[in-house]
């Protein structure tokens, strides 16, 4: 099985500032482009860091609060440094969480919640930007076809990995949602098999109704 590349899935129209860019420029790039993020590069185009909606809003932090409404907590230091930036190097989160192109969206899925950001920076091997991959990239992997679905989970988790006869066991997808019948060689052969089907991409649900020619085969082997 080959899971979707981040090559395949991200954005290559990247919207990009520099370091010196202002903050109301960086205010306009994000709005004329309709994104939540841009990526601040080096004139080499070498990713520095990445500027976010939540960065520039820290600039309200240090304005007087109106009547009646509660105090906001006083900021940390690096709170405050970007509240008080006027430039895109100020005012961006640093490093930037970057991906490499040819990830799979399972690796760039598990980055982006272990570090809690929305979308990763697509970095060459010389670390100059190529695209942005988002959340929302990530999920058009569920959009996939169910025939396409269906075919690799015969072709390579059945037939391929398995070395099973894809004519013994049926499978019927519907809206990604995988459906397994037939027999299988023994039961102890489940487990994988429902794993193997669950990682296809696309995927979103694994029922089974399957019999099986030899229920345990330690059983088996002792009794003969």
């Amino acid at each position: 099985m080959h899971h979707r590349r981040i090559d395949g899935l991200m954005s290559r129209r990247v919207v990009s500032v520099h370091r010196d860019t202002p903050f109301k420029d960086v205010v306009r790039a994000l709005s004329e482009s309709r994104v939540a993020a841009v990526p601040v590069v080096d004139d080499g185009e070498h990713v520095l860091g990445v500027v976010s909606e939540a960065d520039l809003l820290r600039k309200t932090t240090d304005r007087a609060e109106p009547a009646g409404l509660p105090a906001v907590p006083d900021p940390e230091a690096w709170e405050r440094a970007k509240a008080e930036g006027v430039r895109a190097e100020e005012l961006m989160s640093a490093p930037a969480v970057c991906a490499r192109p040819g990830w799979t969206f399972v690796e760039a899925a598990r980055l982006m919640e272990v570090q809690g950001v929305r979308r990763l920076v697509v970095v060459d091997g010389d670390d100059r930007v190529v695209g942005v991959v988002s959340r929302g990239d990530l999920l058009k992997v569920f959009l996939r076809a169910d025939e396409d679905i269906r075919r690799e989970i015969e072709q390579d988790v059945l037939a391929g990995t398995l070395r099973l006869d894809p004519a013994s066991i049926s499978v019927g997808v519907h809206d990604g949602q995988v459906d397994l019948g037939g027999s299988l060689p023994f039961k102890g052969m489940l487990p994988v098999l429902e794993h193997m089907c669950g990682a296809v991409d696309g995927v979103i649900s694994v029922s089974t109704h399957l019999a099986y020619t030899v229920k345990d085969p330690r059983k088996e082997g002792s009794s003969s």
